[in-house]
């Protein structure tokens, strides 16, 4: 027996957040009943619906996609915008584990395991997502202490995170930057870098956990392999 709102995670048709705030407004039915606790303990047998649609438990599947510029991180778009989606050819409901910027590239996962996103995007979990930032100005020692302490970016002090130059133009007055953060606020790396002074013009994001873009040109994907779901799963424990 499991959880009803696991069950519902788990069948790609929501988050697990989202599948208990459907419960909570009563949108969820067991056996023809509508269910508004938590927690409800279903088994096989029962019969589930979500807006009173049937819902079926599917394989989970785990795709690594190297994400393109001009995609949005969604499943739809009501302004007709590309969205992730598009680019994973499989007939499962997936969706993004998280979100990076219309305009920035590198690694996404997209999956229908509701249960090990909310995990992996959940602020208390700290699993680690590196980027690689190409900036207006020079990167120096003050910055990187800066951002080793925590950096106040408005509403909010992000925790300290390692940052490292990786390449320095002097004749363009441009760096090339590593930033580790484990955290996910709206825009993050670049109103890091704003709140030192400097820009950011290009934001690729080269690993999300364990989990790298090694070996996929942009717009490409794989899934991923059983030991690297272990692992992450791991670290979102």
């Amino acid at each position: 027996m499991e959880r009803i709102q696991k069950v519902i995670a788990n069948s790609g048709v929501a988050s697990r957040r989202k599948a208990e705030e459907m419960i909570l407004a009563g949108r969820v039915k067991l056996n023809g009943e509508v269910v508004t606790e938590l927690g409800v303990k279903v088994t096989k047998k029962d019969i589930i619906k979500v807006d009173n649609k049937e819902i079926s438990s599917e394989e989970n599947v785990y795709f690594i996609l190297n994400k393109p510029s001009g995609f949005l991180s969604s499943v739809s778009d009501d302004k007709g915008r590309k969205v992730v989606v598009e680019l994973i050819d499989t007939k499962k409901r997936i969706f993004p584990v998280g979100r990076l910027d219309y305009n920035t590239t590198g690694v996404i996962i997209l999956t229908n395991d509701g249960d090990l996103t909310n995990q992996l995007i959940h602020p208390k979990h700290h699993v680690e997502k590196e980027y690689v930032a190409t900036i207006d100005g020079i990167f120096t020692s003050k910055h990187r202490k800066i951002f080793a302490k925590g950096v106040d970016i408005g509403d909010y002090v992000t925790a300290p995170c390692e940052s490292k130059l990786i390449k320095m133009e002097k004749k363009s007055t441009s760096s090339m930057v590593s930033l580790v953060i484990s955290e996910g606020k709206k825009h993050q790396c670049k109103r890091m870098f704003e709140a030192v002074g400097l820009k950011v013009k290009k934001l690729k994001r080269v690993r999300f956990g364990n989990v790298t873009d090694k070996g996929l040109r942009l717009g490409e994907y794989r899934l991923m392999k059983p030991h690297e779901i272990k692992v992450i799963r791991d670290l979102s424990k």
